[in-house]
């Protein structure tokens, strides 16, 4: 059985295969249950937690198991909020092959689900590309929609100047050709974006959703809080809605939830998921007035079709 490490897994993947691969797998009949989020701390919904993360397709069995310590690094600078590992098994015959670092992979998944999203729902000349969050998804988002539309402009926004500058930087690094920038003006970022990217810590939405223009794609990965939520209900409304599961997104995002909540939206009104993009069952953009948004929380699937093309490009090059 293989052991195989975060730089290895940088080294391995890239976004063109790994979106090819996830499109094919999601056309295709799979086992995903919903995956279990269980509190360390029952006092706090927002406290440590544990997961475990099922799937199985034609090929490989995964389970992705991963811890959650938000505290953390303010007890020590060499800890990390997330841990993750995992596990993939032999369809055929159930043998273990490999142990695969989950914090790399899930990087790399979440980006390249967003991008698979981007793919069906942003215009064919989307070029204006706007990042929120400055975290270490940020790069990963940036060069995955840079990889599926002619990106020729992308802005970075958060908080910190400084860590902004950072990611500018290594996109810079891997794309020279594209013009990276800070984003110094939210609105007028969220006015004048094709494909608007956010993967941030926010509790509360991030923009006015009145900013966003017909024909933009809106993205939204970084809450997985029935009572948190990156973007507003104007925003939703004015949408047509996708996920990438919704045995999940309806389970914990707020940003589907809250407008519930308030009685004026509904789970019925979601146009569909992932898997229903893929294999064509439905349509994603129609028209080029569109506002589309795509909510996702991760699933175990992508997680598997991580690990396995890890997997099969390492026992390729043996």
């Amino acid at each position: 059985m293989l052991v195989i490490d975060a730089d290895t897994i940088h080294q391995t993947l890239s976004f063109p295969k790994l979106i090819c691969a996830l499109k094919e797998t999601f056309s295709k009949p799979a086992g995903m249950p919903q995956r279990q989020v269980f509190s360390l701390d029952e006092s706090s919904s927002h406290s440590d937690a544990f997961a475990l993360l099922p799937s199985w397709n034609e090929q490989t069995i995964a389970v992705k198991a991963f811890t959650y310590f938000p505290g953390n690094p303010a007890k020590s600078s060499e800890l990390e909020s997330l841990y993750s590992k995992i596990m993939i098994f032999d369809r055929k015959t159930g043998v273990p092959q490999a142990l695969v670092d989950g914090t790399s992979v899930t990087y790399w998944r979440t980006a390249a689900i967003s991008a698979l999203g981007s793919d069906f729902l942003a215009r064919e000349d989307a070029s204006r590309l706007l990042i929120c969050g400055t975290g270490r998804l940020a790069s990963f988002m940036a060069l995955a929609h840079a990889s599926v539309r002619p990106i020729t402009e992308i802005k970075i926004w958060g908080r910190s100047p400084e860590k902004a500058q950072q990611i500018i930087d290594k996109v810079n690094t891997s794309r020279p050709d594209i013009d990276v920038q800070l984003c110094d003006d939210l609105e007028a970022a969220v006015r004048n974006a094709d494909i608007i990217s956010c993967a941030t810590g926010s509790p509360s939405p991030l923009f006015d959703g009145d900013w966003v223009q017909e024909g933009t794609h809106t993205d939204f990965v970084g809450n997985h809080n029935h009572d948190r939520r990156e973007c507003d209900t104007k925003l939703i409304l004015k949408s047509d809605v996708y996920v990438d599961s919704k045995i999940n997104v309806f389970a914990e995002a707020g940003e589907i939830k809250l407008p519930i909540t308030e009685g004026v939206y509904s789970t019925n009104k979601v146009k569909g998921e992932l898997a229903q993009l893929c294999d064509a069952s439905i349509k994603g953009r129609t028209d080029d007035k569109q506002i589309t948004l795509f909510k996702t929380v991760g699933t175990a699937l992508a997680d598997l079709v991580g690990a396995q093309l890890v997997f099969a490009e390492i026992k390729q090059n043996q």
